[in-house]
């Protein structure tokens, strides 16, 4: 199937419905019909056309969220193009990464981002093209695209080494979309407010998508401000927000009567891309009146499992394979494990990617019979709910015995005065491994009170060896904690 199919439904079907209000970097604002984005972006398709671009070329943009966007992704589904979206946080060294391991025609970005930019990237201003562009006819070119035709390289975040770049085709995409379209119940009446980079897949292949697919309508701002954000909830009346872990502790700070306000008109909060606590869904639900629905998904397969719509939203779990997607926990064999075992998660289906971009031993590696090895550790209840437990890489092993830093990690979020946890494993002459806790803790944190507190609930050798405390852990532009960059 053809991505563009799918968005015609409101692109042509609701040509003239209110589509976008969108907040741009520079502070301006617009307002556009289904109608506007399909004639700007088939003027853009044209101006791509005349600067020589055609199917299968790559095309870069290192931009903040703003509705040229937008623009550009439709008019890649109209060309045939691959779009390699580039992280607005990354600099030199990642940058030159991806530049050159994706080779992109040229990199649309904006004067402020550009200067980031190696002195030798074919870089095209923002403004100048989408200037060249309104000049353009606004008819439709429309190049014969299938499931299979690849639309983005988007590149892992490369905790573990250099970023891949995961090719991801029009079929991933639509298949994704529609359905969360349908297992979320999206429809043409929901008002949906975007704070979620567009460079990654949650805010681009959920959330963008998902409007599109849907006709509903989209307020779009450059990133998520605390500081701002209850503003937009009361004047936009969301019913539909998507966030990582760290937006929604923020809301957890705003008064009860304004919370409460905002939960009655909010119909659907989900959360994913890093774990969410269990005690943050509980606080968020005796705040907001509502549970945040809690999914699982990765840049190569997109989404994977996710907590019911309609059905119980089980805390510290992410829920049951969605249905596209076939599931299994194996060990370091490939055998599958019984339920209530830990193993890898593997996942089949027409989300996962087409493997990694000019990586075929990474490819191989990561394949293994038509199943994708996600890397992930976790657990599979009786009833089909899956509990992550954190990266196969981030298992340590401590005299022989597995530990999971995520149980240890809810356990000590649940302590008073501790705000942020992560446990890595510190090599240790007789255990090989032992764990370290790093936490960022209020003034009265007590670690001599914590260890007699922990000592109750964990086995001895899952206590953590020492307590670092830190300011802020080290997190992605989706707030996903950098193990790799903590202090050792």
């Amino acid at each position: 199937m053809s991505l563009l199919t799918v968005f015609d439904v409101s692109l042509l079907g609701r040509a003239g419905n209110a589509a976008l209000e969108c907040h741009q970097p520079d502070g301006s604002r617009v307002e556009l019909t289904f109608g506007d984005l399909e004639a700007r972006s088939n003027q853009l398709s044209h101006a791509l056309r005349a600067r020589g671009l055609a199917r299968g070329d790559r095309i870069g943009f290192f931009l903040a969220n703003r509705v040229e966007v937008i623009d550009l992704w439709l008019a890649a589904v109209k060309l045939g193009l691959i779009v390699v979206p580039i992280n607005v946080l990354y600099r030199e060294r990642e940058l030159r990464h991806i530049l050159s391991d994706a080779a992109p025609t040229a990199v649309i970005s904006s004067p402020d981002l550009a200067s980031f930019l190696p002195a030798d990237t074919s870089g095209w201003n923002v403004t100048e093209l989408w200037q060249a562009a309104a000049s353009q006819p606004a008819t439709r070119i429309a190049v014969p695209c299938d499931a299979g035709t690849p639309l983005s390289l988007i590149y892992t975040s490369g905790t573990t080494g250099a970023s891949k770049g995961a090719v991801l085709t029009q079929g991933n995409f639509a298949t994704n979309a529609l359905t969360l379209v349908s297992s979320w119940a999206i429809t043409a009446a929901d008002r949906y407010l975007a704070t979620l980079p567009l460079f990654h897949v949650h805010g681009l292949a959920n959330g963008v998508h998902c409007w599109l697919i849907s006709g509903c309508h989209m307020r779009l701002h450059e990133r998520f401000e605390h500081g701002k954000a209850a503003a937009w909830f009361e004047s936009y009346q969301p019913t539909l927000f998507f966030g990582v872990p760290a937006m929604y502790v923020r809301l957890l700070e705003w008064p009860p009567e304004q919370a409460r306000a905002i939960g009655r008109r909010l119909r659907l909060a989900v959360s994913g891309s890093a774990p969410l606590p269990a005690e943050v869904l509980e606080r968020f639900r005796v705040l907001y009146g509502q549970v945040i629905l809690e999914r699982y998904g990765m840049t190569e397969t997109l989404m994977n499992i996710g907590n019911p719509y309609a059905g119980e939203r089980r805390a510290g779990t992410v829920g049951l394979p969605l249905a596209h997607v076939a599931v299994k926990i194996c060990d370091e064999a490939g055998a599958t494990v019984p339920d209530g075992t830990a193993g890898e998660l593997w996942v089949r289906g027409p989300n996962v990617c087409d493997g990694y971009w000019r990586r075929p031993d990474a490819t191989s590696a990561a394949w293994r019979e038509g199943w994708f090895r996600t890397g992930d550790i976790g657990v599979r209840a009786a009833d089909g709910y899956v509990t992550l437990q954190g990266r196969r890489s981030d298992l340590i092993i401590s005299g022989g015995f597995n530990i999971y830093p995520r149980e240890i990690e809810e356990l000590l979020l649940e302590q008073d005065g501790i705000r942020e946890a992560a446990v890595v494993g510190a090599p240790d002459p007789v255990r090989g491994e032992v764990p370290v806790a790093y936490v960022v803790a209020d003034a009265a944190f007590d670690e001599a009170a914590l260890r007699v507190r922990l000592a109750t609930q964990l086995a001895s050798f899952k206590l953590p060896r020492a307590f670092v405390r830190i300011d802020v852990l080290p997190r992605t532009a989706l707030g996903k904690v950098q193990k790799h960059l903590l202090p050792r």
